[in-house]
């Protein structure tokens, strides 16, 4: 019987604006072996999206079954639609030997925590808090008033560091994501990963 390690939920979180989808992406360009984890709504398919690939589509009374089922691993309400992470494909990937990546906002990746905890949680955090500033204002989208609202939250954010196993700081993006996959490997090599299922292969070895 050959050694196969389990794959691991890893949660990218941080505050808006700090850079996580940039961070993701880079990542997946890097490490293709890597899933993204694709997650259910209740908002109607787009032209062009696909089930499955962009969203899983489900009715609003499917998604609240699901909620009271606990079988969501987190969920929140956006202008009258449901988005959440449905925990069977998570759990799918991972004992298909797949590492499952989940790029969340904080609120969100607290609730995974709650729901999944052997899950490993790394937060996204701005070199500075003005850096931050810059970078939303860079997107030209935002009111003064809501840049202030999102600095705001993301000291409250920054502020939840604790909740993590590991802090990045996207200072520059190449730089993060290194630090991301040495994370990745690290977690691999973690001797109470390994020694559990390496345990499994010596009974059935002995047996």
């Amino acid at each position: 019987m050959l050694f196969k390690q389990k794959g691991i939920l890893f949660v990218l979180s941080g505050p808006s604006g700090v850079g996580k989808g940039t961070v993701r992406k880079a990542l997946f360009k890097k490490d293709t072996s890597l899933k993204y984890s694709t997650s259910m709504t209740t908002r109607p398919m787009r032209p062009g999206e696909k089930e499955g690939v962009d969203y899983f589509y489900r009715s609003k009374e499917a998604f609240e079954e699901m909620i009271k089922n606990n079988q969501l691993l987190e969920h929140a309400e956006y202008v009258g639609n449901y988005y959440g992470t449905p925990r069977e494909y998570v759990e799918k990937q991972l004992d298909e030997g797949n590492d499952v990546f989940l790029e969340i906002e904080v609120q969100g990746a607290l609730q995974v925590k709650e729901n999944f905890p052997e899950g490993v949680f790394i937060f996204l955090s701005p070199p500075s808090l003005e850096e931050l500033k810059n970078r939303i204002i860079s997107r030209g989208t935002e009111t003064e008033t809501l840049v202030m609202n999102r600095l705001n939250a993301a000291k409250e954010e920054i502020d939840m560091m604790d909740a993590y196993d590991y802090v990045v700081v996207n200072d520059q993006v190449d730089h993060a994501v290194e630090n991301v996959q040495a994370i990745v490997k690290s977690e691999h090599c973690k001797r109470e990963r390994v020694a559990t299922e390496y345990k499994k292969i010596l009974e059935v070895s002995q047996s």
